[in-house]
């Protein structure tokens, strides 16, 4: 079955909006993953706008699923990350100034550097994954640097899927049958949704993993938590009952 990671940014978010504890990211961490979730996922930036680097040391005291922390392996956050030891790490290509992730890395380019993270995460016994546009030119590259995994960037496939350009997923479809080829195991996030996720799993069932915050908070405002949480579990089953290979 696909998991489903929450994401707590926007968790973060809201309470740092405030000061203060409320809510609380520690006590939602710890809900979330009763609430029937695979695991977590955290995007600490160097600006901690939203997850601080505390609360990724925090976190991952109470997690009894997997923990998933992204970010720009800078020397700050490398040192952040094997410290905490999560179950995966995804390198992520942010520049300093960015929203939110909006690309993937150019694994021909980055190849040495992304290499040299990977090595060091893998020594400490870290499931390793990179963040990776819809390019399937760029994954034989990828898999020379030993990654675990490669992170789809799912934004352009929710663009196109919201204007009903249903074709907006063959560049994924490509790209996934690409990282099975190279042995690889194929995660996925940025702006997936309830409406376009069974879309998604349908055409590629080889997904190990998504990884959802945004949306998902969005839509918990209207549905609680607990009930969104279970709503997407439940297309992940339904889908994954109805597995076609590409």
């Amino acid at each position: 079955m696909v998991k489903l990671s929450v994401n707590l940014n926007k968790i973060a978010t809201l309470r740092n909006a405030r000061g203060g504890n409320i809510p609380n990211v520690l006590q939602v961490a710890i809900d979330v993953q009763s609430f029937g979730s695979h695991g977590i996922t955290v995007h600490p930036r160097p600006d901690e706008r939203h997850i601080t680097y505390k609360d990724v040391y925090d976190i991952s005291s109470v997690i009894s699923t997997e923990l998933n922390v992204e970010g720009n392996p800078t020397e700050k956050f490398m040192k952040l990350v094997l410290d905490v030891k999560p179950a995966q790490v995804t390198l992520v290509p942010d520049p300093y100034e960015a929203i939110t992730s909006n690309s993937g890395w150019n694994t021909f380019l980055y190849q040495d550097f992304l290499t040299n993270k990977i090595k060091k995460l893998k020594n400490c016994g870290i499931r390793t994954s990179i963040f990776l546009d819809p390019k399937p030119e760029l994954v034989s590259y990828a898999a020379k640097t030993g990654s675990d995994r490669i992170e789809l960037y799912t934004g352009y496939f929710a663009t196109g899927y919201a204007n009903k350009k249903w074709n907006c997923i063959d560049p994924y479809i490509n790209t996934a049958k690409a990282i099975v080829a190279h042995h690889m195991f194929i995660n996925a996030g940025h702006d997936l949704n309830l409406d376009n996720i069974s879309f998604l799993i349908e055409k590629i069932p080889n997904i190990s993993e998504v990884s959802i915050g945004h949306a998902l908070i969005h839509e918990s405002i209207y549905m609680g938590l607990e009930n969104t949480i279970q709503s997407y579990l439940k297309k992940i089953i339904k889908n994954k009952q109805n597995d076609t290979i590409f």
